[in-house]
């Protein structure tokens, strides 16, 4: 994600957190219990906080944009050193602004502004224990620090503890003179409907709509309520609404984009993302997305590259990660090398989440492609064996195909394959191993519509997706091995 410098820093929290919508699921049963096929709608992927001018806050009686220029202010003066300190934070020298800033709370520790930086920088930084003991330094001098309270309310949510971060917006908006505070009054309301909460979520929006009829950042909220309860064309009215104040906001296309695919229009939902996408390439849900529809037709190289792009935004993501682990398997048919990568990308997987059982079997039955990765195939295989979320059927399939690996390690590999008339040493390559292709001209994703100054065009075709479940090249694989094959459900 690229980092920018905004001046309304409302615009950065407002309704942020990457929301996963089960949009689609997968028939096999092995994975209907463990993995939920997502699609995300986020408004945001991550908190991009700006450090705020200084005067803003601590002196409201006589408040300036900026702090004075440093050849102004008084050399070692608290105004000098917060410009410094901030001039160091533009030019991106993160050591050298911190320094400044805590020399600025050494000086003067009611100076809040200063303090919030400290917190922007340490998240910055990768030093999330700083920065919450930043906030909450700030919010202890006042509960109602903006900034403070949506950077705070946001590391709740990513880590999932949406009670916390509810009680931090409820009691900002407590504080007298703070009861409308829009970007508040969003973030609760995104935070309700991440908690399942939806008709608070419904009326906190509408709290902020009846002061100010024309805010994006509600009108997402309350179209993404209108999702969850299923009211798909209100929602496409609200998202729309929200365009009209927003038009640039690429969580607009995104979140469209899910709402076309549960009314069943994959080519207008196709649109939106590539909308998405142009609106923003740093947008990582829009990415996510589409490579997973680029999956559900079995475009698995393009598949891969959406994935990659979506995982050099967001590197932890680990959705990205498993989502890239399927599709570099489904062109271990072609390329052998491509079962290895697939098996290393489930093993990342596992690095974060150590027993996922399609990550486990995923990496046992990719390393089974290659010589080179057999006696890795054989442990993940064994591990996936005992797991008790595998079938019977599946165990019989194991237990083959681990006897035939062994087999094959005693005996001396095969000489490569003779030269063709497709190339020397090349293996011929079928037509529906070819879908999807390094090059091919079927990729799904070379059909992206091109004219993404008109937001709802389709696709002038849509390649024709796999029947959900059946393998690409039509032979009878273990439901523990195979990826998902998404479909849009009613």
């Amino acid at each position: 994600m690229k980092t920018t410098n905004r001046n309304d820093i409302s615009s950065q929290f407002e309704g942020m957190g990457t929301q996963r919508m089960n949009g689609f699921r997968t028939k096999r049963m092995f994975l209907a219990g463990a993995f939920a096929f997502a699609f995300t709608t986020a408004c945001a992927t991550g908190p991009r906080p700006t450090p705020v001018a200084m005067n803003a806050v601590e002196r409201p009686a006589a408040i300036v944009p900026t702090t004075p220029a440093p050849e102004v202010a008084e050399k070692g003066s608290v105004d000098n050193l917060f410009a410094e300190a901030l001039k160091a934070y533009e030019a991106g020298d993160l050591d050298t602004a911190r320094k400044g800033f805590e020399q600025v709370v050494a000086k003067e520790p009611k100076t809040l502004n200063a303090q919030f930086n400290l917190g922007v920088i340490a998240e910055k930084q990768g030093r999330p224990a700083d920065a919450r003991a930043a906030y909450e330094k700030v919010l202890f001098l006042d509960p109602a620090h903006t900034p403070s309270v949506m950077n705070l309310g946001l590391m709740h949510r990513h880590e999932g503890q949406l009670d916390e971060a509810i009680a931090l917006y409820s009691k900002a908006l407590q504080t007298p003179g703070h009861e409308h505070d829009e970007p508040v009054l969003n973030g609760l309301a995104a935070t309700y409907r991440l908690a399942g909460k939806l008709d608070e979520a419904e009326a906190t929006g509408r709290r902020v709509l009846a002061r100010s009829k024309d805010n994006p950042e509600a009108y997402k909220t309350l179209a993404l309520v209108a999702y969850d309860r299923g009211q798909f064309r209100l929602a496409e009215l609200l998202v729309i609404n929200a365009r009209k104040v927003a038009e640039k906001d690429p969580a607009i296309s995104n979140t469209l984009g899910m709402i076309y695919l549960k009314m069943e229009d994959r080519p207008r939902a196709l649109a939106q993302f590539q909308k998405a996408v142009s609106l923003d390439d740093t947008f990582a849900a829009a990415h996510l997305n589409l490579g997973a529809l680029a999956l559900s037709y079995r475009d698995y190289a393009g598949a891969e590259r959406a994935f990659t792009k979506a995982l050099t935004l967001e590197p932890e993501g680990v959705e990205g990660q498993l989502y890239l682990a399927y599709a570099l398997d489904g062109q271990k048919g072609i390329d052998p090398k491509k079962g290895v990568a697939a098996g290393e990308a489930f093993e990342k997987v596992l690095a974060r989440r150590s027993e996922q059982p399609e990550a486990v079997c995923g990496a046992g039955w990719a390393y089974a492609a290659d010589r080179a990765g057999f006696e890795k195939a054989i442990a993940f295989l064994d591990r996936c064996k005992e797991l008790g979320a595998t079938s019977a059927n599946d165990k019989q399939l194991i237990t083959a195909k681990v006897q035939g690996l062994q087999t094959m390690l005693k005996n001396p590999p095969a000489p490569p394959p003779a030269a063709t008339a497709e190339g020397e040493g090349e293996p011929k390559k079928d037509g529906a191993a070819a879908i999807g292709g390094a090059g091919s001209s079927s990729s799904m994703m070379n059909q992206l519509p091109q004219d993404t100054a008109a937001p709802d065009q389709a696709p002038a075709t849509e390649a024709a997706p796999a029947a959900p479940g059946q393998p690409a090249d039509g032979q009878a694989v273990p439901e523990s091995q195979a990826a998902p094959v998404p479909a849009p459900t009613p």
